[in-house]
């Protein structure tokens, strides 16, 4: 029996894939892990002041082995005012502000990408959430320093990249096979959205092929599901008008059962994402039994399997659609093919992955232990 170790998590932004991430790791892993957390809105303020926040909120360091923290706080800041008594941090990089996309009418600001660069530089351990995520921050890093008008700090690639890794975060469903999943589903077809009501998940594309599916004269149902943290974007306001009885359910789903309740309905899961470095809402969805058709970019070639590229992926609006009437159309041709799917997802499960993370864990804590 390992000792058991005893970590600190600072979460400056506790919500959505942050928040499963950090819920998930503490109820799997065989270690003590203490959560703070701040609310999951105004990010800018958070990477910001999050860590002048929680200096105070967490008086003393001394009884842990080890910090986790994620991309959305300032660590250097953290440490700084920490005096010193900071144990070893690990940062796990759920995005990151070198290749966000930007709102409709924003620009960069690039203190968000320094702070991202000193936070990986004040990590004792940096772990992206896919390989896709990582090979994209480090692809756009050294044009980030070119920026800089003179003394350039080079030196920063590769010293970021001896500590960095990737590690996919797990999803909180049964790593065994699930049972019900590949059940008949209702016709016409429930197509499923959870993902957030973000202009990075480009709802727009969406609803413009959704659109172009009713004008074929094929029928479908909705959910849309999603958290929404602040304004509901415009392409959902016009959407009750637009589907009417189509709709099934309009909104975030608090309970966790629920939620689990409308994916098993589910028949399809669609993403046009403009941004997304794991996906735990598409896996989710497809591990309960929905087609997905996702992009054939970002990061879903990754977590799909060679094998069903062709039948998932698509290159843009038009495939979509052709896709989509497809598989609505013959839907019950697609029983063995969800089935193989379904199980293909089941190495996302935390039961799956927590023993990698415990082992970055005691890596944490020995690297404390050498100090001493």
């Amino acid at each position: 029996m390992k000792k058991k170790l005893n970590f600190l998590f600072l979460e400056p932004f506790f919500g959505g894939s942050h928040r499963e991430f950090a819920r998930g790791l503490i109820s799997h892993s065989q270690h003590s892990i203490d959560l703070v957390t701040l609310p999951a809105r105004f990010w800018k303020w958070r990477m910001r002041g999050a860590a002048l926040y929680f200096v105070k909120k967490v008086p003393s360091l001394k009884s842990y082995n080890g910090l986790i923290t994620t991309d959305l706080m300032s660590l250097s800041d953290y440490k700084a005012l920490s005096k010193g008594v900071c144990p070893p941090a690990l940062v796990y990089f759920h995005e990151n502000q070198l290749t966000y996309p930007l709102a409709p009418g924003e620009h960069m600001d690039y203190q968000f990408g320094f702070t991202d660069i000193t936070t990986a530089l004040a990590a004792d351990r940096l772990l992206f959430n896919s390989r896709t995520h990582s090979e994209a921050f480090f692809s756009r890093l050294p044009g980030f320093l070119k920026m800089m008008p003179e003394y350039r700090p080079k030196w920063v690639v590769d010293e970021i990249r001896s500590k960095a890794d990737v590690l996919y975060p797990g999803c909180r469903f049964p790593a065994e096979v699930l049972s019900g999943a590949d059940s008949p589903r209702e016709f016409p077809p429930l197509i499923i959205w959870n993902h957030r009501w973000e202009f990075d998940k480009n709802p727009d594309e969406f609803f413009h092929a959704l659109n172009a599916v009713l004008e074929n004269g094929t029928e479908f149902r909705l959910a849309l599901l999603g958290e929404n943290s602040q304004t509901i974007p415009k392409a959902f306001i016009g959407a009750q008008g637009r589907y009417g009885g189509r709709i099934v359910q309009y909104g975030y789903v608090e309970s966790r059962e629920e939620y689990i309740k409308w994916l098993k309905q589910g028949a399809i899961v669609i993403s046009t994402a403009r941004q997304e470095n794991f996906g735990i809402s598409a896996v989710e969805a497809i591990r309960y039994g929905c087609v997905p058709l996702l992009p054939a970019r970002l990061v879903y070639p990754e977590i799909i399997p060679d094998a069903f590229h062709s039948q998932v992926l698509y290159k843009d609006t038009d495939e979509l659609v052709e896709k989509l009437i497809e598989l609505i159309t013959n839907y019950s041709r697609f029983q063995a093919f969800r089935r193989k799917l379904s199980t293909a997802m089941g190495k996302f499960a935390w039961e799956n992955l927590i023993d990698r993370y415990d082992e970055e864990l005691e890596r944490l804590a020995h690297m404390l232990c050498d100090l001493c």
